[in-house]
């Protein structure tokens, strides 16, 4: 829940902002081990490209391409966010290209944390 309060603290009319409209929010030690949440370390395949490439999602604040740290406000980030492994997804990119993204392996997730609870009729 806190990862989500604060997330939506920073979209405002960002394309994650529909993401999040769409979320289905859980306790932390409730989320499967194989789904991208925030600060989970993970490997991912573009289709489009054949590329692999492992990568942490961070927020913006952390994000250091150099060393794998994508912002969740990055177009891949934004698009990988709430997946789990083998789910793919088609994001448009700057520019208008699309790209396919799947999840190879989510490597590893946050420890959970105990108080973390989901709102009540959150999505």
């Amino acid at each position: 829940m806190a990862d989500y309060v604060r997330l939506r603290e920073l979209v405002w009319d960002h394309a994650l902002a529909e993401e999040l409209d769409l979320a289905i929010v859980v306790p932390s030690d409730r989320i499967p081990k194989d789904v991208v949440t925030m600060n989970s370390r993970l490997v991912y395949l573009d289709e489009s490209t054949g590329s692999t490439r492992e990568v942490e999602l961070v927020f913006p604040e952390e994000a250091d391409p150099v060393a794998g740290r994508v912002s969740v406000l990055a177009p891949v980030g934004c698009a990988l966010l709430g997946l789990s492994a083998g789910q793919s997804i088609d994001w448009t990119l700057p520019g208008g290209k699309v790209h396919r993204l799947r999840v190879e392996r989510v490597l590893s997730q946050p420890p959970p944390v105990a108080t973390d609870a989901a709102a009540p009729g959150s999505r």
